[in-house]
Parts: C-alpha cells; sequence; structure tokens
C-alpha cells in the first residue's frame, strides 16, 4: 500500500474512533445516530456545492448506490438484532471482521487474489479485533439467533464497503456520500420505528436544537473520516487492503473509552491491539 494512501487511512481511522467515542457518550443512541446521519447528508452537501460537483451525476452509479443502501439496511438491522437477542460485545468483532467478507467476496465473486503477506496481515489484524473485544465466558454458538444477526450485519458492511469503493472511481465521493445519507435518512426513520418503536426523527431534532455545535462538530469528524477511506478508494487503493489498515480505530476506540468512559480491561486490550498494530504495518508494507 502507497503511503500516502496508508496515511490517510490512519488519519480516517483516528477520527473514526474520536467521533464514535462522542457519539457513544449520549443516552438516545438510536436518535444521536439519526442526528447523525442528518449531519453527514448536510456536509456532503455543503462540500459538493464549494466543489462545484453536479450532484445529478450519479446516473453511472445508481445501481451501486442502491447496492450500497442494501448493505447498510442490512448492517443496520443484523446490528439492532444481535443487540436486542444477545451481548453485542460478543458478536461486535464478527460485525467489524469486514475484511474477511471483502477478501472473501473478492475472490469468490470478483477473480480478486492476495499476496500471502497481505491475508497474513489481515489474519492478525482480525485476530487483533477478535482479541480487543471479546470477553471470557461469552459464547458464540449459546445463542444462534445473536450469531445469525451478527453475520447478517457482516455481510451487509462488506456490501456497503465494495460498492462504495466501485461508485466512487466513477463519481467524486462526496456525491456519492450526500445521495447514500439523503436516502438512509428516511430509511433509518422507519427502521427505528418498526423495529424498536422509536421516532427518532423527533428527539433527534430536539437534540440538534439543543446543542447544534455538538451534533454538527461530531458530523464534521464523521464526514472527514469516512470521506477520507472514499477518497482512498477512488485513488485505486485495494478494498481489503483499507478495511484491515482502518481497523487502526478499534485499538483508539479502546484507549479512549478506557481513559475517557472508564471502561474496563484495559491493559489487555492494549496488549490484543498490539497484534491488530503489527497485520497493520504488513499490509502497508506488503499491500
Amino acid at each position: 500500500m502507497e503511503l500516502n494512501i496508508a496515511l490517510l487511512v490512519l488519519l480516517s481511522a483516528t477520527l473514526h474512533a474520536v467521533w464514535n467515542a462522542l457519539l457513544k457518550n449520549n443516552a438516545d443512541k438510536e436518535a444521536a445516530w439519526w442526528v447523525f446521519g442528518l449531519v453527514l447528508c448536510g456536509w456532503a452537501l455543503i462540500h459538493s456545492l464549494i466543489m462545484g460537483y453536479d450532484l445529478l451525476s450519479v446516473g453511472p452509479v445508481w445501481m451501486l448506490i442502491a447496492t450500497s443502501l442494501g448493505g447498510q439496511l442490512l448492517y443496520g438491522m443484523g446490528l439492532i438484532g444481535a443487540y436486542r437477542h444477545g451481548d453485542l460485545s460478543a458478536y461486535y468483532p464478527i460485525v467489524r471482521s469486514t475484511p474477511l467478507i471483502v477478501v472473501v467476496i473478492g475472490m469468490v465473486f470478483l477473480g480478486l487474489s492476495y499476496s500471502t503477506e497481505v491475508l497474513a496481515g489481515i489474519a492478525l489484524v482480525l485476530a487483533g479485533a477478535f482479541l480487543i473485544q471479546f470477553r471470557p465466558g461469552l459464547r458464540l454458538l449459546d445463542n444462534p439467533k445473536a450469531l445469525g444477526f451478527a453475520l447478517l450485519a457482516l455481510c451487509g458492511t462488506g456490501l456497503y464497503t465494495l460498492a462504495d469503493a466501485s461508485a466512487v472511481r466513477v463519481v467524486p465521493p462526496p456525491v456519492v456520500f450526500f445521495w447514500i445519507e439523503l436516502c438512509l435518512i428516511p430509511i433509518y426513520m422507519v427502521m427505528f420505528r418498526v423495529v424498536a418503536n422509536l421516532k427518532v426523527e423527533r428527539q433527534g431534532l430536539a437534540m440538534l436544537g439543543r446543542q447544534p455545535l455538538r451534533y454538527i462538530g461530531i458530523g464534521l469528524l464523521g464526514y472527514v473520516s469516512y470521506f477520507l477511506i472514499l477518497s482512498a478508494f477512488s485513488s485505486g487503493a485495494d478494498v481489503a487492503a483499507v478495511a484491515s489498515v482502518r481497523q487502526a480505530s478499534i485499538p483508539l476506540s479502546v484507549l479512549l473509552g478506557g481513559l475517557w468512559l472508564k471502561e474496563s480491561h484495559l491493559p489487555l486490550r492494549l496488549a490484543a491491539s498490539l497484534m491488530l498494530a503489527a497485520g497493520i504495518v504488513v499490509i502497508i508494507v506488503n499491500g
């Protein structure tokens, strides 16, 4: 992987950890998530207008955007289902195994190939991610329903990652970002209403009205974070390698969670972070 692309992805991972911690520290997480998407859409629109991009230039990639939306919906439903039917700390590592599903889809359906060194690096990243987030005493097969939802979320993540990576090689990233987030706003409204009987738009707009600078700022961090990833994709970077290096957000989130939110098991989880970091180095050097 080229150094400039690696630096973009690592910066994205850092910003991802920061906005994730800020959003996590919120009592009404569903409404906060909906507001986050609303603000992301606004930033993408502003960026597109400043750069003079044609917002109607997405014609050639509408199927990819639809695929990305389908992936986002699978991810959201799977994540909520895993949370409702099991301990999320046991199943979230599966949800975050994006590099694995990207490699499988790439090799089986797209005819892609990866060097042994890159595959070894991806394996180290995934092993480190599991060790960081897994809790002793939690067995995955004890709850097949929760496991199924986690695998559904994983497939959704891989689907929208590959679709986004293909779309931004044709259309500027801010334009792709704008349409995806614009379509997700009503989708999440309906999904939260049906699945959890929550009217997130009411609570969300009230939260935004009370603390506009907070949520606009968090949205800006989130926008820049994913824009950097889309920029890496548009530069032709390998999707699996980018998804793996992006896992650097996990140890950063662990550090922020331990020091700021006072979460437990910090020394053990930081040790596992070294394994993840080693995998990232292997991918950067050999990818």
